[in-house]
């Protein structure tokens, strides 16, 4: 079983899936839309990915503000939230992606990635920020609780 995470923007879905151990996040594409309401090839092809990997939880980019304030881009992904838990019935836990995006941008300029070429990759490599900080985490609490038993 493996787990989904998600980038969900105006007009992209970056999607990013874990290793079988759920220790990585790999990139593995960015969906694309012509309007920002139009869902249903959005879902239908996250569904897809989702038989594909055998996804088990999804980890959705929660975009707060700096403030930790929850403003229109935050409700639009608790919208997006609701239908998907509706459409896949799999525990979908949203994941505070603040600077993500900034990152990922951060990480293909250092990586020489043209300007131009950028926009192909950034939601799939801010998916892969979002999935791999809920990977650590959970890797910490198996730590933590290891060292709790033998103490």
């Amino acid at each position: 079983m493996r787990i989904m995470g998600l980038d969900y923007g105006t007009k992209t879905v970056g999607v990013a899936i874990s290793d079988p151990l759920g220790l990585t996040a790999q990139a593995i594409e960015t969906i694309e839309r012509k309007e920002e309401n139009k869902l249903r090839r959005t879902c239908a092809r996250i569904e897809e990915l989702i038989e594909k990997y055998d996804v088990e939880t999804i980890v959705l980019g929660f975009p707060k503000h700096m403030n930790n304030d929850i403003g229109e881009r935050a409700e639009k992904s608790l919208e997006f939230r609701d239908m998907l838990h509706r459409r896949t019935g799999l525990e979908i836990i949203m994941w505070d992606e603040r600077l993500t995006t900034v990152e990922a941008e951060r990480t293909l300029i250092e990586s020489s990635v043209r300007r131009e070429n950028r926009k192909k990759h950034i939601d799939q490599i801010a998916a892969v920020f979002i999935l791999q900080g809920y990977l650590d985490l959970l890797h910490m609490k198996k730590v933590e609780e290891r060292a709790a038993d033998e103490a």
